[in-house]
Formats: structure tokens, sequence, C-alpha cells
């Protein structure tokens, strides 16, 4: 049973909340204890963890134990909303649940940082941005945590201001490793529980990371396979794509590596820069390499090195942004129209390794089927019962 407390009062619609505000973790499994958690501690005067929800009450117990505050447990999510009234909602549930309980937490005043993915396709999340409030919240952010470390955010500087010369060719990796024991979870290798495979649930960061760094995408032509497991999805998949700007990249995405490396590597007219990591980057992780013609320009490229304040790519440097757009009652980051981008670029990988076709920015809309579902429908990769 929940501890009694008075709920405060939501802010009304389009208001800044005051802090520090009052937040609910809907799923108590590892993501949240192990990245959620960590990260609310670290800005505790900020927020403050004042409700757990799980349908597990042995998890949603040892939960509560272990966030060793005076932390409300809930078996459901309508219940807490009512009873709690958070300013903020995170939600690390299986991916079928997040666009209700976003879209529930929304119309329930709360602003929402939701896992990735935020909802399984381009209708659901057009129903999630129909929910927001566009005058000043709440909306709706994903967990893209690999924009957020100090690397990232001085790499898209220099790449957005010009200094590394034009973007010509990159090349982003996600090559990691998961054994039969992972598929086992029942709604992993799923298109209904987990939206897709490597794809949707893996290489998703560094796409997004990708796009955040070079913009808009034109083209996407992809392949993909099921080349070991047995699942719905696929275990592997690759892409070569087209960028505003014309320059070119490649995109691997796989489960099947036993080298696992996660990798971004963009060559620009006058220099590389490259990103080696697995799960998360600090600024060691980042090299520039100048072009032969810039290598005797040194102080043009000291101004390349990483900064000297290190901010690891985590959850808590997302959130610490996140909570900043709130004070403000702003758009938060990782959200709106940029994340919709990298949702779309998914579908688009998929609609194009299905069908065999190049896929271009803007064609998926709501008289596709790969709108709806990123299998599209495609016979050889629904499930049997559709």
């Amino acid at each position: 049973m929940p501890v009694a407390e008075p709920a405060a009062e939501p802010s009304p619609t389009g208001t800044t909340p005051s802090f520090p505000l009052r937040a609910a973790v809907v799923g108590t499994g590892g993501i949240v204890t192990g990245s959620h958690l960590p990260a609310l501690r670290e800005l505790r005067g900020r927020v403050r963890l004042v409700a757990a929800v799980d349908t597990d009450p042995a998890r949603l117990a040892a939960f509560r134990d272990l966030a060793g505050e005076e932390v409300n447990g809930y078996a459901g999510l309508d219940e807490m909303l009512a009873a709690e009234r958070p300013a903020l909602v995170l939600l690390g549930t299986p991916p079928a649940l997040h666009a209700e309980q976003a879209r529930a937490a929304l119309r329930a005043g709360a602003w929402v940082l939701c896992e990735k993915p935020l909802c399984l396709s381009l209708a659901e999340y057009d129903a999630i941005a129909a929910a927001e409030n566009e005058a000043g919240g709440p909306y709706a952010s994903v967990v893209f945590q690999h924009r957020y470390g100090s690397g990232a955010v001085h790499a898209r500087e220099l790449l957005r201001s010009g200094e590394l010369g034009r973007p010509l060719v990159a090349h982003c990796q996600t090559t990691w490793y998961r054994d039969r024991a992972y598929y086992a979870v029942p709604w992993r290798g799923r298109w209904a529980t987990e939206g897709g495979g490597p794809t949707m649930g893996h290489g998703i960061h560094q796409m997004d990371l990708l796009l955040h760094l070079l913009g808009d995408w034109t083209e996407v032509r992809a392949m993909a396979g099921r080349l070991v497991h047995d699942v719905e999805s696929e275990d592997v998949s690759t892409a070569l794509v087209r960028f505003a700007d014309g320059a070119m990249a490649t995109v691997v995405n796989s489960v099947l590596s036993p080298d696992e490396v996660s990798r971004i590597r963009i060559d620009c007219a006058d220099a590389t820069v490259e990103l080696t990591h697995l799960y998360g980057h600090s600024n060691d992780d980042w090299a520039y390499t100048p072009a032969v013609h810039r290598r005797d320009d040194a102080r043009r490229t000291a101004h390349w090195r990483t900064p000297a304040a290190d901010v690891p790519s985590s959850h808590a440097a997302q959130l610490d942004g996140f909570l900043d757009a709130m004070e403000k009652g702003v758009r938060p980051p990782g959200s709106g129209a940029e994340a919709r981008r990298t949702l779309e670029f998914l579908a688009a990988l998929y609609k194009s390794a299905f069908t065999g076709q190049p896929v271009r920015a803007g064609e998926i809309g709501p008289d596709d089927p790969y709108y709806h579902a990123m299998h599209g429908n495609h016979p050889d990769w629904a499930p049997k019962e559709q």
C-alpha cells in the first residue's frame, strides 16, 4: 500500500512546474534501477522520486527498498497518476506499453521521458504528439542519452559550424551479440511487442546520434535478414543513406557479432571525426584526424580536441537538459520533429529492406502500411496470424 501523503496539485497546462518536482517511474526493471534511479539521485536537488509502478509486487518492493526513500508503490499507472499527480513520468516498461502509457501521462498533465523506442510506429508517434500541448507542455521525449555527452555536443558544434569542412562520407555501426537466452524473454524478437530487431532495439541509439550530427536524411536503400535467430524480426540490417547536404553513409546493425562495438565515423573535407565505444561514451572515445592539408595548422586543429570538462553520455546528462526544458516551459530535446525524424528513418530502412526499393524522406504517410507497423504487413515478415 502506498504511504499516505497529500498529492501536490498538478501544474496547470502550459505553466512552469515548481522545483524540486515530483517524479514517478513506471517499470522497475534493470533499465530503471541501473540508469534512471542513479540519474534521479544525481539530480535530487531538482527532482524527487515519489512513486513507482510495477505489476510485479516483489519487484516493486525490491525497488522501493533500493530507492531508499519514501517512494509510494502502485500496481497500475492510472491509479498512480490519480493519487500522485507527478510532474514527470519516466517510462521503463517493455516497448509495446510505451505509447499508451505516454498518452495517459500526458493527459494527466505530466511530462514524459521514455526509454527507446518511444513507440512502435509512426502512427503511434503521431498519436502521442496529438496528446501534447504545444503551448508550453507537457511534452514527451525519448531517451537518446548518447546525444548528451560533452564529446557529442562538441562534435556537433564543430560539424554544424563548418570547422571540420563539409561532411562527405559516414559510417554508423552497432555490431553487438545476443544469444538465444536473450530472446527467451517473451516480448523480444516480436513485432507486436518490440517493434523490430537490432534496428529498432539496439542500433537506434547510434543512428539517432548520426542524424543528430549530420541533420536531415533524404534517401535510404537497405537490406535485412534473419541469419541466426528464429524470431519474427531481423537479426541484422544494413543501409546506404543520403543526407540533405549530399553526404552519404553506411549503416550496420547486428546482434550476431562476437566482437562488439558501437562506432560512428564522419569524413569531412578537413578532418575525420570518429567515436568508438560500446554502451556509452566519454571524451576519450572521440578522435579527430586532420586532413593532410590541415596537419600543419596547429592553432585550428587544437580547437577540435574534445573539451577539458568530461560529461559522459548518460541518463543523468539527458535528464538534466530535460529538467531545464521543464523549468522554461519549452519543448525538450529529443522530442517533437527531431525524435520523429529518427523513427521515420527506421521505418524507411525497414520499408526499403522489405520491398527492395529506395525510400525517400516524407513518403511514408497514413496510407502506407509502414506508417502503421515497421513490418508493413509484408508477407515474409509480418506475423502469420495477421
